[in-house]
This record gives C-alpha cells, structure tokens and sequence, in this order.
C-alpha cells in the first residue's frame, strides 16, 4: 500500500500569507447580522470578509459576481455598497432565499409586521378549535422516521393554509422562507451537522412545539430588516440578478468579460451534500416532487457527491496537463482499502476526480466572466480522504493558471478549521497523519489578457 503523499512545497514564485490579511471567512458571525441571519447556512463566508475585499479592489461601482451564491452573502453586500450583481445558485431553495434578500427592499416592514399578527390571531382562533387543516405533507417527501409529530405537523399545515391564502406574492414567498428557515428546528431531525435523525445524535423527539413563537419571530426579525434596508443604499441602486442555475451554464445567462469582481465559495471537497440536507425545504417549498427531481440536482451540483460517482469504474481527470502531485494523489487513493468496495479508496477517487474536473470547469467560466485586470476570490478548504491530504486551493490554483488566470496569492486566514463528518466518519477516512489539519485559504486570482 503507497503512503499518503506529504503536503506539497508551493512553487517559490507564489508566497502563501499565513498572516490575517483577511477577516476569517466563516459563515458564523452573520448569525447576528442583519439580512443575513434570516437563513442558517452550513457553509458561507462573512460580510465582513466580503466587505474588505468589496473596499479594497472596487473603488466605484462594478459588477460583482459570486458563481455558487448560496443564501446571499456576497450579493447582498455588494449590493449595499452600491454594486450591480449577479449570482448563480443550483439549489432552488438557496436561490430563493438569495432573491428574497436582494429584494427586501422593496417590502414595507409595516406589511409583514401587519401579516405576522393576522397570522398569530388565525392561529390562535384554530388550533384551539379543532381546525382541519386544507394542506398537505408533501407526498413526494419521504424519510425514515416520522418528519413531524401528529401535533406539530397540523400545526404546520395550519401555518401553510394562512401562508397559501396571501395575496401579495412577496409577502407571500417572505412568510415560506420564515417557515422553511426555521422547519428543521421543530422536526425529528437536526444537523449534526448533516441531517439526520435526532434520535441519532442522542436527542429525544419533538412531541410538540410552539411553531408559531418560532415563525413568527423569525417574521418580526425580517420586518425589522427590512426597515433596516431601506436606510441603505440597496433601496436605491444596484442591479440585482440571480441565476437558479450552474455557473457551468453562465454563456447562457451573462457576457463575455462582464464582471468587475468575483467572490465566492465553491463546495469543499468534503462531500457535505448540500441537495440531501436541503431536502425538507424542497418539497415542502414545492421544488421537488420525487425522487428524480433532488437526484438531477445532485448530478448538476458542484463536484458532484461521493454517492454518485462512488461505484463507477474509474472516473478520471479530463482536462489537459492536471498537476502531477494531484494525479499521484488519485492514483495512491484508488489504491487504499480495497477490501472496503465502494466505501474503499477508488470511490473516493473518483470522487476525488469529479471535483477537480468541475475546478477546471469553474476556472474556465470565471476567466469567461472577468473583465481584464479584474480580480478573483475563491474561499476553499483543503481535504483529507482516506487519510490522504489534498490541497485543494492549490490544485485549484494551479489548474487557474493552465487556463489563463494569474495566481496571485494564496491567503491563509484560518490555518486550522473544525472538521466534519469526512473527517470522523470510519466509513469515509482511515486516520490521518498527525501533521495534517483542517485549513481554509482564499485563492486570489487575475484576469490579465
């Protein structure tokens, strides 16, 4: 069995920063922040990491780009200070939330404020009663324990009735994503941090739930935002775009050498599935029906998922000239736990290849999208599969440079990350090496020709 490769020595003309030249990038400090604290994300960056690169590469107003939008961070950011932006986002459900908070502003915080007591008192005058709910759990939605219980689910269907009776469309689609953003916490499942059951992670089931305190909360904040958005720069300019589609499409939706600036997070190579986790929100938001409707996302998704690629053949790298460490690195994977089949070392690999594949996709549209001399940011996190480390900001930094962008630095802002279910998981990583840890760098690319 070959060893797993050592950490590779970068070429001596690029100088990676260890320093704090950026804020940390993770997504936990919006939990607070206005806008942004309306939907949990398990991935993301800070606005303040967006906003310092925001004030240090645009000093008038561009065009801002963030290729995997995710619920919006860069987009609204940029949008209050002034920029016009566009994003793309593959899962519909993000993509919502991502449109929803570029147009806040133009919602009257009185209106949902009004809407959120007519619900409070149509709650209260039917769950009391005996009150049938007209709704439905969604038939298409099925999992392995009970979602709800019998006395939070007619809770919940009541909530869908009012929410399905509004007439104004906006209000309408804020009230769905105060439902959607809060599901999970009244249900039988949690993240832990993929979804799974909560009986899983050793908490008890939710017999019942006061849903409405909790919705309707999550409306009063909203409401209070909103009137926030209004004192600032978003209500009066910018250009807002959200794209429900892969970035690999972009040809499609924006022109040549139309972005002044890109910022944004590609999923890691971490297999955290972002489709399967967000499962709930697409039926009961109405995105997914059945099964083919999530397993066609899965396929267009970033990278793909270790689950579809896993008992393929070989899937291998199919771009030109890929670094030879990355090569090497593949060729070791496919080599470990043989014995383990699918869960072995060559359905990593493959996965492995998927991902890098999609790097390359990712570096060419970017260098389609850019402007000459503007710049782009890519926050990544490296990788340890099978106990194998892989760094994937520099892979991605080199694959940049075969396609024609500059790679100006790698900025390392958080040497050490919390790991995740690709790191504990038996089933998914043999232990590695002591000196291999968890890190988070922000790959800094340009655009010259």
């Amino acid at each position: 069995m070959q060893l797993p490769l050592p950490l590779l020595e970068l070429p001596e003309m690029l100088k990676v920063e260890d320093k704090a030249t950026f804020s940390d990038p993770s997504f936990a400090s919006n939990k607070l922040l206005p806008v942004h604290r309306w939907v949990p994300w398990i991935a993301g960056f800070s606005s303040n990491f967006v906003r310092e690169i925001l004030e240090q590469k645009l000093s008038e107003p561009g065009t801002v780009l963030d290729p995997f939008a995710g619920v919006g961070t860069t987009l609204v950011e940029a949008a209050l200070a002034g920029h016009d932006v566009v994003g793309f986002e593959i899962n519909p459900y993000a993509a919502l939330a991502s449109r929803i908070k570029l147009n806040a502003h133009k919602l009257s915080s009185k209106t949902i404020t009004e809407e959120t007591v007519r619900l409070r008192k149509f709650y209260s005058r039917t769950i009391p009663n005996g009150y049938s709910p007209k709704s439905e759990f969604p038939i298409g939605f099925k999992t392995r324990k009970i979602f709800y219980s019998p006395t939070v689910l007619r809770k919940v269907l009541t909530i869908q009735d009012f929410i399905e009776k509004l007439n104004n469309r906006q209000v309408q689609e804020v009230f769905k994503l105060a439902f959607a953003s809060t599901m999970i916490h009244y249900s039988n499942y949690s993240y832990e941090p993929s979804l799974g059951t909560r009986s899983a992670a050793g908490k008890s089931d939710i017999e019942d739930f006061p849903v409405i305190n909790i919705i309707a909360e999550k409306l009063e904040t909203i409401a209070l935002d909103i009137g926030w958005l209004g004192e600032r720069a978003m209500a009066v300019s910018s250009k807002c775009q959200i794209i429900n589609a892969s970035f690999f499409d972009c040809q499609n939706h924006i022109e040549a050498a139309s972005v002044d600036l890109a910022i944004t997070s590609p999923p890691y190579l971490n297999n955290y599935h972002y489709i399967r986790n967000t499962r709930p929100h697409l039926y009961w938001l109405g995105f997914a029906k059945e099964p083919k409707d999530t397993k066609y996302l899965e396929h267009q998704n970033f990278g793909k998922y270790w689950q579809t690629v896993r008992a393929l053949d070989n899937v291998n790298l199919d771009f030109p000239n890929p670094p030879v460490e990355l090569v090497e690195q593949i060729s070791c994977l496919r080599t470990l736990n043989i014995e383990r089949g699918i869960y072995g070392g060559n359905g990593w690999a493959n996965y492995a290849a998927a991902y890098f594949n999609d790097c390359y996709k990712f570096a060419k549209y970017l260098e389609y999208a850019l402007k000459k001399n503007s710049s782009a940011f890519v926050v990544l996190g490296n990788s340890i599969l099978q106990g194998v480390m892989i760094p994937t900001d520099r892979y991605f930094g080199q694959i940049a440079k075969a396609v024609g962008l500059e790679l100006v630095n790698i900025h390392i802002p958080r040497s050490a990350r919390v790991g995740n279910s690709i790191i504990k998981s038996d089933v998914r990583v043999v232990k590695a090496q002591k000196s291999h840890c968890l890190y988070e760098s922000v790959v800094e690319l340009k655009k010259h020709a």
